[in-house]
Formats: C-alpha cells, sequence, structure tokens
C-alpha cells in the first residue's frame, strides 16, 4: 500500500509541472514572427527620422522596402512546424512517477516498522549516558595511574578524542595539553589548538603558539597544515 502511496504522491507533486506545460501559449510561426519583426523596424526608422540620423530621401525609399517585406509576410501562410516538445514531457510525468515507484520498490523496506521519535530520543539518551559512563571510567584510571606511566599520555589522548566526539572541545583541549606535557606532537599540538580555537571562538595566543610550533615541526604534506596556516592567518600581525 505504501508503495501505491508513493506513486500517487510523486504524480501529485508534478502535477503542476504538468497544468504549466499544457496552458503554455503555442510558439508563434514564421508569418507572426516576420510581422512583429518587421513592424518593430518600421518603428526604428521612424525615431531615427525624428532624431535626424536619417535623411527624408533614405527614409522614403526604407519605409517602402519595410512595407513591402510586411506585405509579403503578411500574404505568406507557412507556419513553423511545432515541436512536441511539451508532449514528450507531459507524456514524461507519469514515467517518473512510475520510476520514483520502481526505485523505491527496489531498494525500500516498507515492511520494516516505524520508530517513534520518542523510542529515537531514548536511544540517543542511553548512548549519551554509555559514552559519559566511559569517558567516567577512563578518567578514573588515568588518576590511578603513576604520573611516568607511559599509558597515560595515551589514555590522555584517548581521552580528549572521546570529548571531542561529545563537542566538548574545552575538555578536549584540557586532556590534549596534559598528554602534550609528556612530549610535543606536532600532530595532536594542531587538534589542541583546533579545540582551543573551537572553545574560545577565537584563535588564543595559545592555539597560535601550537600551530605555529606544530608548522615548525611537522612534515610538508601534514593533512593538518593548511587549517593551521588558516588558523595563524586570523590572528594578523601575531604571526610574525
Amino acid at each position: 500500500m505504501i508503495w501505491l502511496g508513493v506513486f500517487v504522491l510523486s504524480v501529485f507533486v508534478l502535477a503542476p509541472l504538468a497544468w504549466a506545460l499544457r496552458r503554455a501559449a503555442p510558439a508563434r510561426d514564421r508569418r507572426e514572427a516576420a510581422l512583429a519583426l518587421h513592424r518593430a523596424q518600421l518603428a526604428e526608422l521612424e525615431r531615427d527620422v525624428a532624431e535626424g540620423r536619417v535623411g527624408t530621401a533614405d527614409h522614403d525609399a526604407a519605409r517602402l522596402e519595410i512595407q513591402r517585406r510586411l506585405l509579403a509576410a503578411d500574404a505568406t501562410d507557412e507556419p513553423v512546424a511545432r515541436t512536441g516538445g511539451s508532449v514528450a514531457l507531459l507524456a514524461l510525468i507519469p514515467l517518473i512517477g512510475l520510476g520514483g515507484f520502481l526505485l523505491y520498490a527496489a531498494g525500500g523496506t516498507p515492511q520494516m516498522p516505524a520508530q517513534p521519535l520518542a523510542e529515537r530520543i531514548a536511544a540517543a539518551a542511553r548512548q549519551d549516558a554509555e559514552a559519559d559512563a566511559l569517558i567516567a571510567e577512563l578518567r578514573r584510571r588515568l588518576a590511578e595511574l603513576d604520573p611516568r606511566a607511559p599509558q597515560r599520555r595515551q589514555g590522555f589522548e584517548m581521552l580528549g578524542s572521546a570529548e571531542a566526539k561529545r563537542g566538548r572541545m574545552a575538555a578536549a583541549a584540557t586532556a590534549w595539553r596534559t598528554a602534550l606535557a609528556t612530549g610535543f606532537d606536532p600532530t595532536l599540538a594542531a587538534m589542541t589548538g583546533a579545540a582551543i580555537f573551537q572553545a574560545e571562538g577565537k584563535v588564543t595566543d595559545e592555539a597560535a603558539g601550537l600551530f605555529r610550533r606544530a608548522l615548525a615541526e611537522a612534515p610538508p604534506d601534514a593533512p593538518w597544515r593548511p587549517m593551521a596556516e588558516k588558523m595563524l592567518q586570523r590572528v594578523g600581525s601575531r604571526v610574525e
């Protein structure tokens, strides 16, 4: 039943286009076009005479020639063959609806039950709670580690990434700062500068310093280099 609804809806949406095509004015034939052109030429000739750009003798000769062409065009009955473009487009309207129906039939899953909005909100809330619980557990374990433990740096990098995924950029920057304190890394420094920028809404002195050092120590093909350079352009004269 839903497939039929998709087809009907497609045709309904395209109906205004079909109505516009059906009511489109027919193309003007050759006789009408010639008459309109010659009348425009006569009007232009009269303006030239009034403005003194054409003399009397030239005006009379040109007027006679245009009138001759006008009479010849008026005696012509040959119409311009009209194209069937509108008819073809009208014929395509049902086919477009049918195409939408076939695409849905091929890739759609109408048998899948709908998931109410309340359930989706509840599922998202559960995922958020699980992520917060994992972050809290990671923080607890990091607090228990010896400050000299090699795993501590990796743990704070993971913590910063987890906070960044949650959109908490200030917390991510704090975690990455701690990781940087154990040893400088250009990529991590650029990530920390970007997190500071997102948290503060501007390129702070700290972020600019991180970007400068990261650019100085990173390889030329570092993928984040254009971003860091753009961030430094924001601070203008302070880049020196």
